[in-house]
């Protein structure tokens, strides 16, 4: 992985906070992220100027400096704010108090709903795997302080429901295997769609896929806790 550059989006961080917009900018401010997302999604963050991104959304190039601060940070806002981050879903599936399927339900649609934006969300998807292939840095700290905060909160639930109080590699692969089914819809959209392309067409398509993701993956916790007890039941038996 690359590390950031001074003028990279994950440096932005620690730039000025943006001024505060006021509510007859708000829809400017949307329109500019809209057209940045689809450039940056197409070309990538080193590729696309912000003379490009301005004359497309038909705004003067200093909006973007009075929104964004300047072009890491419209980028940091692009790559962040339509999707948000995955730590930020945690209280949808992580209760004490919820079933499995309860959890499941929460994880599943928090990974889910996003789809029903359609093309706006497939531009996501594209930028955010372009941010992996062409690292400026966003992505390691998504991954630092949004998806492995989300992972050990799935890990946890799983745990619980199974009794393990110490999470082991196959706790993890469990964990991993359940995020799969949820994020193989976006990396096989395309392929989705031109085999069966009612299974993504409307949202309650997308819901119903959500409620069969579910009980697929009950189904995986239930074989994981099978196999456990098993193999209790086997050592138990050589004492």
């Amino acid at each position: 992985m690359k590390s950031a550059s001074p003028t990279s989006p994950a440096a932005a961080s620690t730039s000025p906070e943006v001024r505060r917009q006021r509510s007859d900018g708000a829809e400017a401010r949307s329109h500019l992220l809209l057209t940045a997302l689809r450039l940056f999604a197409e070309r990538g963050f080193t590729k696309t100027s912000t003379r490009e991104i301005a004359l497309a959304a038909g705004v003067n190039i200093a909006a973007i400096s009075y929104y964004f601060g300047d072009k890491a940070g419209l980028y940091r806002a692009v790559f962040t704010e339509p999707m948000g981050s995955a730590k930020d879903d945690i209280g949808l599936y992580d209760q004490p108090g919820f079933t499995l399927r309860q959890s499941l339900q929460g994880f599943v649609a928090s990974f889910l709903n996003p789809m029903k934006q359609g093309e706006f969300i497939q531009q996501c998807t594209r930028l955010h795997f372009r941010e992996m292939l062409e690292p400026t840095g966003v992505w390691a700290e998504e991954l630092d302080q949004g998806i492995k905060p989300a992972h050990a909160a799935l890990v946890a639930v799983l745990g619980r429901h199974l009794g393990v109080t110490r999470p082991d590699d196959d706790l993890h692969r469990l964990a991993f295997s359940i995020t799969g089914l949820a994020l193989q819809m976006y990396v096989t959209r395309d392929v989705i769609e031109g085999v069966r392309p009612q299974l993504l067409a409307t949202p309650k398509a997308i819901d119903l896929w959500a409620a069969r993701l579910v009980d697929f993956s009950e189904a995986m916790v239930a074989v994981e806790l099978a196999r456990r007890q098993s193999l209790t039941s086997a050592k138990k038996s050589k004492t």
